[in-house]
């Protein structure tokens, strides 16, 4: 009787209670708002394009330099949450992250927007590993811990797809630069109720963060990024070479660096399990496939199907809530059917979706675009919590933060590759049609800003003739139209492979 009475009492004291379930809402809304700030500029960067006057580069920095900079920091400030109180640093991140969202409000240029993008970039380095490192504080229950995953991950993925609507409100009303100041009442909200609702935790005896390893993670991430982005846009060139020779360089000191500490800022023994370093790799690629083809999608609605920016946001709450029932229920079929059996169905069904956007001909097949659409994010939307639950298990608890880190910085460096790679292969779809349906005797600059970018003949429209315009704009929806199908094609052979990759290398046990 004493043993039974013992364990029931063990057993109460795993369960989550009202505090750590408000705690849990407490922790969605960083996550809500870092994800929705990848997304919110989908549908943004026709206006800031008129605005700020951005070339075909510096649009695609400031898609996508929030998510390079944040897969960048995560492993150090995922180690140092766990180092001086996760917590604190979700608190600190807040902070930052609300006074650089101003900043990215007022923007005046394109570097500036850059620049601050970037600064935004580094303060959601400092939310997301505590996020996810105080849910495994907060809920010790499995089951509990996998309901709240899927939360965490939905408000994650929500996040994302939500963000063309969040951003559509916006630009119906207001200047561009509103999309931002939404992060400024949430971290207000954070930092008020976190000190209340959230526990405290560091890491037992652990060191200060070392510097040297700190620097050679960056000089390992982010010139492998850069020259991934440039290969991608302008092919073998030496600056695209020199960058990712350099991060590979740097990276072997790191891992060599990494093996004689102590306290590591990663712990490589994590990846002598095959099932989680295939895992990371599916979250990586998956991520980049969606991400990629997701900008395409946004803008597509707006500049070739002609929705406003309040139209084009409310057709992505179906993809929302898509994707949030899926993140949802898949921890909780994982219980009966294996994980690995959930992630490559889900792959699959992703893998159709993207057939459907490759066959989209014109304005007509709106339809089957947003069904693709649907049936894309519905599929990717298990692969997520399934390998964050994995990556979380798998470490022990004081390197929760660290561990945590892993899963996010391949989500988002996934999210920022495919915007980098699938958007410039979109781009180069686009200037090469436009190159041979642009008439002869247009002037070179008005030529060069009609090839460069969609936007930037959306821009240049007003200044031409009626009849030329109308036949530009023609060309350019069925150039664009060309670049989602051929994205498509690329992104729908990626998930089939990783489907199949799932199904015959990922063993998960329940």
């Amino acid at each position: 009787m004493d043993t039974n009475i013992t364990s029931l009492s063990t057993e109460s004291l795993q369960k989550a209670g009202i505090r750590e379930w408000a705690g849990l809402a407490v922790l969605a809304l960083p996550t809500l708002l870092l994800a929705l700030d990848m997304s919110v500029l989908y549908l943004a960067t026709p206006h800031l394009s008129e605005e700020l006057e951005p070339s075909s580069v510096q649009l695609l920095w400031i898609m996508d330099i929030y998510s390079f900079m944040i897969a960048g920091f995560l492993v150090t400030m995922g180690t140092l949450g766990d180092r001086i109180g996760r917590r604190k640093l979700l608190m600190i991140g807040g902070a930052a992250f609300g006074i650089t969202s101003v900043v990215a409000a007022v923007s005046t240029s394109a570097e500036m927007l850059i620049a601050a993008r970037a600064l935004l970039g580094i303060s959601g380095a400092t939310l997301m590993p505590s996020t996810l490192a105080l849910i495994s504080n907060m809920f010790k229950d499995p089951k509990q811990k996998g309901v709240a995953l899927g939360v965490w991950m939905s408000c994650f993925s929500g996040g994302a797809a939500i963000g063309p609507l969040v951003g559509g409100v916006l630009l119906e009303f207001f200047h561009w630069g509103t999309v931002f100041l939404i992060g400024v009442p949430i971290m207000i909200l954070l930092l008020l109720t976190a000190p209340r609702l959230l526990p405290e935790y560091k890491a037992p005896g652990a060191g200060p963060i070392e510097l040297l390893s700190v620097s050679l993670s960056l000089l390992t991430i982010l010139p492998v990024v850069y020259g991934l982005k440039e290969l991608a846009k302008y092919g073998m060139t030496v600056t695209s070479i020199a960058a990712l020779a350099g991060g590979i360089i740097f990276g072997i000191v790191f891992v060599k660096r990494q093996r004689q500490l102590a306290t590591p800022l990663i712990d490589f023994q994590l990846f002598k399990n095959r099932t989680l370093s295939v895992s990371l790799g599916i979250m990586l690629l998956g991520a980049a496939a969606m991400g990629g083809i997701g900008l395409i999608i946004s803008q597509y609605l707006q500049l070739v199907a002609g929705l406003s920016p309040l139209q084009a946001g409310l057709w992505s709450v179906l993809a929302m809530v898509a994707v949030t029932i899926s993140s949802i229920a898949a921890p909780i079929l994982s219980r009966r059917i294996s994980p690995s059996y959930i992630m490559s169905s889900g792959l699959a069904c992703a893998a159709i979706g993207c057939i459907l956007l490759a066959r989209v001909g014109d304005t007509t097949d709106f339809a089957l675009l947003i069904s693709g659409h649907i049936l894309m994010v519905f599929g990717i939307g298990p692969i997520g919590v399934l390998v964050t639950e994995l990556v979380v298990d798998s470490a022990p608890r004081e390197r929760a933060g660290s561990a945590s880190a892993l899963s996010e910085m391949s989500g988002e460096l996934g999210v920022a590759l495919g915007v980098a790679i699938l958007g410039s292969i979109g781009t180069t779809v686009y200037q090469k049609m436009m190159r041979d349906s642009i008439p002869s005797g247009l002037p070179t600059e008005v030529t060069e800003a009609i090839i460069d970018t969609i936007t930037g003949l959306t821009a240049i429209a007003k200044q031409l003739p009626v009849e030329l315009a109308s036949m530009l704009q023609l060309s350019a929806g069925e150039a664009f139209t060309s670049s989602l199908n051929i994205v498509a094609i690329i992104t729908a052979i990626t998930f089939f492979m990783l489907s199949v990759l799932t199904l015959f290398k990922i063993r998960i046990s329940k």
